[in-house]
Order: C-alpha cells, then structure tokens, then sequence
C-alpha cells in the first residue's frame, strides 16, 4: 500500500510539473492557485446549502442537520419527516435541523433565491463535469478500496464503488474532483479518511447516476449528483448533498464543511 500511495504522489508531482506548460491552453482545468490540483469548483449560492434538491428532501428516524435545506422547484410538502414548524414566512425549522428550511413556495425572496441556488447548482455539476486533461482515469476500474489519493482530478467512465475505506491525503488547501459517469456506492460501515490536513469543502464529487451511501458509512467531501442522492441507515457525511432529482435521509448525520 505504501508503494502505491508512493506511485499516486510521484505522479501528482509530475503532473503539477507539467502542469505549468498546460495551464494556459487547457481552460477547461485551471490550476489550482492555492495549492495541489485543479482549481476548486465553484458553487456559488449553492453552497449556502448542506442540502439542496430540486424535487424532494425526505427523512425516516432521526437525522440531524447542521446547515440549511433548500428545495425548488418543488414546494415545501415535499419535504418529508421533519416535521417542520408552521407557519413559515421566508424559511421554517424543524428540531432536526440545525439551521433553517427553505421552499419555493414560500415568501418573497426565498423562491428567487432557491431558483439562483439550484441553477449555480447545476453550473457547478457541468463545471466538474466538463474538467479536462485528468490526472488519473479508470483508477482500479472503478474499485478504489484502500487506496491513498493525492490531489487531482480523477475519471471514471464506469461507477465507482468504496466497499470498506479510501483516504484522501492533502493539505488544507489542496482539491480534489473526482467524475464518475455512473454511480457512487458507498459500501456499509466504510469510511473515507481525510489526512494531512485535507478539507471536506475541497472534495467534489460529480455523480452521473444514483449516490448511495451504505449504512453506518462515514463519507466527506461535496455530492453534486445529476439524479438522487440516498443515505442509509445511520449513514453520515462531513460536505453538502446537492441534487438534481431527490435527498433521502434515513437516521442521518450531515453536517456543513
């Protein structure tokens, strides 16, 4: 494992390396100025959001949220089990959520406000997206069980599966961009490890199929997903679950990086 983290980091130097002859012809991947690997995704006011969703946020058991929930289009009768307080104005709360609750239906400004944030939302999905000239690219065919990833930016055109354990290891301003074509599984009890300073609101995740995180799992990092975002049971991630379709909670733990 060490030999292989060794090769990972060799690699990501030797990128940063070349890097500097790319940097001003490859526009679609920015450097990052800050530190290691591409420039952060930027995900303007979407990030005002631990959650956000565009057709429903739901919850069975008992979740805690430290961060606020948006949903738009769809109207606040689609956020399910969280027993929200009535009446709302701008925003509403529940007892399960450290922060406040937002709907489009809702009062003015809270509806053009949503309605910015899912599309810088969707923004930041196709920046991630369309990042070019990865680093690494069908990493362990999809499997990354065990490894140590450095800094970069990382394609799959397949899934990619986490059975048991991945680390991430980076300083505290150094990014990751990971571009999975199909789904995120997150295997039960797995646990991603962040190491040597990195940052939780470094790591984007870009998810072109469902995300599912497995019960008990422990995961860090940002899900921009294209469709559904799913936490089993008593699952808990450190970031933001930002979807185009659905969030659904189940004994959550999801706190703001």
């Amino acid at each position: 494992m060490k030999r292989f983290t060794l090769v990972l980091a060799s690699l990501a130097v030797l990128s940063t390396a070349c890097g500097s002859s790319n940097s001003t012809g490859n526009q679609n991947n920015p450097p990052n100025p800050n530190g290691l690997g591409p420039k952060a995704v930027s995900l303007g006011t979407a990030g005002d959001y631990v959650i956000l969703a565009k057709s429903g946020v739901s919850t069975v058991g008992v979740t805690a949220v430290v961060g606020d929930i948006g949903l738009s289009p769809a109207a606040a009768s689609y956020v399910t089990g969280f027993a929200l307080s009535s009446p709302p104005t701008t925003f509403t709360t529940s007892a399960q959520v450290t922060g406040k609750v937002w709907a489009s239906d809702y009062a003015v400004p809270t509806p053009a406000n949503l309605t910015t944030a899912i599309s810088n939302m969707q923004t930041a999905y196709t920046d991630a997206a369309g990042r070019t000239s990865p680093n690494y690219t069908e990493l362990g065919a999809g499997n990354i069980q065990g490894m140590t990833l450095v800094p970069g930016l990382y394609k799959w055109g397949t899934g990619v599966s986490i059975p048991s354990a991945v680390t991430l290891s980076g300083g505290a301003n150094d990014v990751w961009i990971f571009q999975i074509a199909q789904s995120l599984t997150v295997g039960n009890a797995a646990i991603v490890t962040l190491s040597g300073g990195a940052q939780a609101k470094n790591i984007f995740w870009q998810v072109a199929g469902q995300a599912t995180l497995g019960t008990t799992s422990n995961f860090k990092g940002i899900i921009l997903g294209k469709t559904l975002i799913s936490f089993n049971t008593g699952a808990s991630i450190t970031g933001r679950a930002l979807a185009q379709t659905a969030v659904t909670l189940n004994a959550t733990a999801i706190t703001q990086p």
